[in-house]
């Protein structure tokens, strides 16, 4: 049986919703370690003048959230290529916004070339609020080059 095979009982599976807390420090080091200065992410004084009214997320802030696991799935320790990630948003996350975060594998498939065959595993993540309107839909797809 293929990993792809393996795999493909969980398509559609979704983790459980994680809550998660946004703090302002955490932005802020998360700006810092991308090395983005944009004041938007720090001076809550700036951040007041601007559309937004406070400070808001980077776009990709999202990334450091627990998502949670599909149940009973598990990838293995090695042999993992982060191939893509794709983000589509519907509005900011802001400093002290709380959100419910939940993983789904949305497709499992095999494609063989010059290095073997490789199995492709693409999961998406919703970051919603506790009502399920959504901040963000990302999907990354992961690349398990097996045994």
């Amino acid at each position: 049986m293929g990993a792809a095979e393996r795999y493909r009982p969980f398509v559609g599976q979704k983790s459980s919703p994680v809550k998660n807390e946004v703090e302002k420090g955490a932005i802020r080091k998360f700006a810092d370690a991308i090395g983005d200065r944009n004041p938007l992410y720090r001076d809550e004084d700036y951040a007041k003048t601007t559309r937004y009214g406070k400070i808001i997320a980077p776009p990709t802030f999202s990334r450091t959230f627990d998502f949670g696991k599909v149940p009973n799935f598990e990838l293995p320790a090695a042999g993992l290529i982060h191939a893509n990630q794709e983000f589509e948003y519907f509005r900011p996350i802001y400093a002290g916004d709380v959100v419910y975060c939940t993983n789904q594998l949305v497709d499992a498939f095999e494609k063989t070339g010059k290095l073997g065959t490789m199995t492709f595993l693409v999961f998406e993540q919703v970051v919603a609020d506790e009502a399920g309107t959504p901040y963000l839909k990302q999907r990354s797809t992961i690349i398990y080059r097996g045994e």
